[in-house]
Order: C-alpha cells, then sequence, then structure tokens
C-alpha cells in the first residue's frame, strides 16, 4: 500500500444504518435486476462513449441510481455543458459516480488495478484516466495528463477526499488534482451529495465504507425506503480567482464540505497534502477518488 494512501475512519459497523430483511426480498429483487441490466448496457455501449451524447449519459446515469430506489433531488446552479471543467464532489457512496455524471458527464479518475476488474474495468477502459498509486513519481504526469484532458474541452470528476466517508465524518480536500485546473486555466465546478432517509434525516445506509462489500452495499440500498439523494450544483469556482492549488483546493473544499457533519478528521497523512493525491486501497476498504475498490462478496 503506497505510504501516502488516505483512508478513512468510517467502518460499516460503526457508522452505517441496516436496511435489509427477508421482508424486503419483494422489493429489493426486482431493483437488483434494474441496476444490473443498466450497468450491462452501459458496459456494452462505453466503447461507443464518445458517440453517445451527454444528455443520453446523464438520463442513463440518473437512471442507475432510481432503479437502485434512490430519488434524485437536484438543486443549485447548471454546471457548464460545454469546455473543460473539473467535477469535484464529496464521496460516501457507489452512488456518486452515477449523480456527478448526471450533473455533467465526465472523464473519471481511477486506479490503474481497476482495468482488470470484470464489468466495472471495461467500462472504466473507455473513459476513465488513470493513476498508479504506488509511485509517486508518476505524480507530475498525472497532473499533466489531467491539465491535457481538460485543455482539450472535455471535463474530469474526481473525489478529492480520495476515500469514502460515512457522509456524518467527512475528510478534507486534497490539493494535487487542482493544480491542474490551474494549469489548463479552467473553472472548478463544487457539487455536494448528500443522503436523507424518507423522514428528510440525513442517512448513512448508502455509504460504502470500511470493509463493506459492494453486494453488501447494494442490498442495503436497494433494501431501503425513501432513500433521497440529494445532489447540489454550487457556484463555480472561475480560473485565476485563487493564486495557487492549496488555495483553490481549499475554496472547493469550504463550498462542498461546509454543513451538518458531527466531526471533520485530519490524520497525520492529510496535513502532507503538498504531495498527496486522490488514491485507492484496496480490500482494506480505502477508496479512490472515483472508483471503489475490487468488491467482495
Amino acid at each position: 500500500m503506497s505510504v501516502w494512501l488516505p483512508g478513512a475512519p468510517c467502518t460499516p459497523r460503526a457508522c452505517v444504518e441496516g436496511t435489509a430483511s427477508w421482508t424486503a426480498l419483494p422489493r429489493a429483487v426486482p431493483r437488483l435486476v434494474a441496476v444490473v441490466v443498466l450497468v450491462l448496457a452501459g458496459v456494452a455501449l462505453s466503447p461507443l462513449r464518445r458517440r453517445i451524447p451527454a444528455g443520453a449519459i446523464r438520463r442513463w446515469s440518473r437512471a442507475v441510481v432510481r432503479a437502485a430506489g434512490v430519488r434524485i433531488r437536484v438543486t443549485g446552479e447548471s454546471a457548464p455543458a460545454t469546455g473543460g471543467l473539473l467535477l469535484v464532489a464529496n464521496h460516501v457512496s457507489w452512488l456518486d459516480i452515477p449523480l456527478l455524471a448526471g450533473v455533467r458527464p465526465a472523464r473519471m479518475l481511477a486506479k490503474k488495478e481497476i482495468r482488470a476488474w470484470p464489468v466495472v474495468g471495461a467500462m472504466a477502459a473507455n473513459g476513465a484516466l488513470f493513476i498508479d498509486r504506488d509511485r509517486l513519481r508518476a505524480l507530475p504526469g498525472t497532473v499533466a495528463t489531467i491539465a491535457g484532458v481538460l485543455r482539450s474541452g472535455q471535463a474530469v470528476a474526481v473525489f478529492p477526499e480520495g476515500s469514502t466517508w460515512c457522509g456524518r465524518a467527512q475528510g478534507h480536500f486534497r490539493r494535487a488534482v487542482f493544480q491542474a485546473a490551474l494549469d489548463a486555466e479552467v473553472p472548478v465546478q463544487p457539487v455536494r451529495i448528500r443522503y436523507r432517509d424518507a423522514a428528510g434525516a440525513a442517512s448513512t445506509a448508502p455509504a460504502y465504507v470500511g470493509d463493506d462489500s459492494l453486494l453488501a452495499s447494494l442490498w442495503r440500498v436497494t433494501s431501503a425506503r425513501g432513500l433521497v439523494a440529494e445532489v447540489e450544483v454550487l457556484p463555480l469556482l472561475a480560473p485565476g480567482g485563487a493564486a495557487d492549488r492549496k488555495a483553490l483546493a481549499s475554496a472547493a473544499a469550504a463550498r462542498v464540505l461546509a454543513g451538518p457533519h458531527e466531526h471533520r478528521r485530519r490524520s497525520h497523512e492529510d496535513r502532507r497534502a503538498a504531495h498527496e493525491f486522490p488514491a485507492s486501497g484496496g480490500p482494506s476498504g480505502v477508496r479512490d477518488g472515483i472508483m471503489a475498490r475490487v468488491p467482495t462478496t
């Protein structure tokens, strides 16, 4: 494991609400089937990504979330539809990925190991940007690659906390990826994602943290009643508004991470932000800034 790999203290036992029960079977099974069908359709069409209209990708992304039984509530600004753009958001769940794509389709940052994953790897190979998390020396090259994609007029999406958190706790934004936005002179689009239950209270049921398995998380989400994903598109951070990546990361974090959280953790590794970058661990539970680890059952 990389010495600069970020982590989170959240675990399923300590943080996540249970929703699954035998009585949820009639509700959960059709939802699971619908999610699988939509994801397989996405994999089949992923080689044609450049030819698929952005509107169709947004509709498909939101359909995946709705198929899991989660309602979507979008508020705030409209993200720029064209031009280079760095999308940044807090990271709670695997649901965050299609939710962010629903704001604006983007190339996502992922660890290189994802290429070999079943199903998800095939989709990622047709659009994701990959980072070798074990080679710190590769970091400047990765930043340069992201900047090049941004200059070409494409959007790139990243979760700068570098790990999933339960939603009641949160990390802080790592800085390196913001250098790409500065180098490419493109705006940063902050997005805040929250999950609520049927009563409107904050919910940790969608959280995918610690040693949780993808199957367990899927079952928990599809078993739940009345889950709502709140996606708040925050005011754009224009290019040239920050002196350096530290200031830009702080400005984005101030917007995204503001709100009623129980606590914010800053570890020793977090404070070494000058040489850090969102990355992902393996089955230990630490997650990539964009993609989750290899699912376990």
